[in-house]
């Protein structure tokens, strides 16, 4: 690796990393995991090194490697499992097709248990009855080579599609009643499950979407019209987040860069983290993320917003489908939890 020796010590969660050898070459970039911990990625796909697609690519067949957990405030801590093209693990499960479905999708590097699955779960059974479906496509995001496991999101978008048709052929789910929240790579799995429903489920919210090797308009990113109502939260646009708009109605948390509650953030990390811990607390908080909808995204990068149509609260249960909110939005958060200012 040619370049100069660069030291860069960043301090996240008490840890102290140390990245020697940092090219100057720009298409390496620093991305974290599920985990914070850090990675150095090439993302610049026409600058890869030449490796064998089998060792770089472990294989990954979305209907056996998908573990989906159900959860339900019959069973809000212990899981059952459910397994695409098994009715039986859906009918013999607390799954109640009266009751709101809602799918949580962790990122790269992330688990069944991590901090995007476990977080949406617990927020949403404390505020009512749901299905609450955990995603873990450990197989295909647990990969050090961030390129192979953003080349899986197509797929684990479309094991997630399976198991909905699962559920709405066998339970009698209703695709108006399903949201998905994915976070990072997540919020692309989830544009993915979108896609290959044809745009009938009811919300995806994806939490700061991954920035690197993603950009508008590619078939496997995210898109307004993969779901009813497509909502993004950009904590850190630009870095490790998307760089662009990419939802209906794309939200700002104060100005969407970087966040006032991570002090020096080199990596970025924190403040994408602070993606879900927002919408984890819009979930069931009395105080709502009000947010300001500005005349252009390009006002927002300079750190400007003209009040242009009415406001509208980010995140949410429910989210805002079916009220018109669309554009790019604005708001202010407090530097501790909670959060939300009103």
């Amino acid at each position: 690796m040619n370049g100069h020796i660069r030291i860069v010590f960043i301090s996240w969660l008490a840890t102290v990393v140390i990245v020697a050898a940092l090219p100057l070459d720009q298409s390496w970039q620093l991305v974290p995991n599920a985990d914070g911990f850090l990675h150095l990625v090439n993302i610049n796909p026409y600058n890869l090194p030449d490796v064998d697609p089998e060792e770089a690519v472990p294989s990954f067949v979305p209907e056996t490697d998908i573990v989906f957990r159900l959860f339900t405030r019959s069973n809000p801590t212990v899981p059952q499992f459910l397994e695409i093209g098994n009715p039986s693990s859906i009918t013999g499960s607390h799954f109640n097709a009266a009751h709101p479905t809602r799918f949580a999708i962790h990122g790269w590097g992330g688990g069944g248990h991590d901090g995007t699955n476990s977080g949406i779960r617990n927020a949403l059974l404390a505020y009512g009855d749901f299905n609450v479906i955990t995603v873990d496509w450990n197989v295909a995001a647990d990969n050090p080579n961030y390129v192979a496991a953003r080349n899986q999101v197509g797929p684990a978008g479309t094991g997630v599609s399976l198991l909905i048709d699962d559920l709405i052929d066998h339970a009698g789910a209703s695709p108006s009643d399903i949201y998905i929240a994915g976070h990072s790579l997540g919020g692309h799995v989830a544009a993915n499950a979108g896609k290959a429903q044809r745009g009938r489920l009811n919300t995806i919210f994806a939490l700061d979407p991954a920035g690197p090797l993603f950009s508008a308009g590619q078939d496997d990113a995210l898109a307004p019209q993969d779901a009813q109502y497509v909502e993004t939260i950009m904590t850190n646009a630009g870095l490790l987040g998307a760089g662009v708009p990419m939802g209906r109605a794309n939200f700002y948390p104060n100005g969407g860069r970087s966040q006032p509650s991570c002090g020096i953030d080199i990596s970025g990390n924190c403040a994408h983290q602070l993606a879900r811990t927002f919408y984890i607390e819009s979930i069931g908080s009395a105080i709502p993320f009000r947010s300001t909808r500005c005349a252009s995204h390009e006002e927002i990068l300079e750190g400007l917003c003209t009040p242009s149509g009415p406001d509208a609260n980010m995140g949410g249960e429910p989210s805002n489908h079916g009220q018109g909110v669309e554009g790019v939005f604005f708001l202010t958060t407090n530097a501790e939890p909670p959060f939300a200012q009103g």
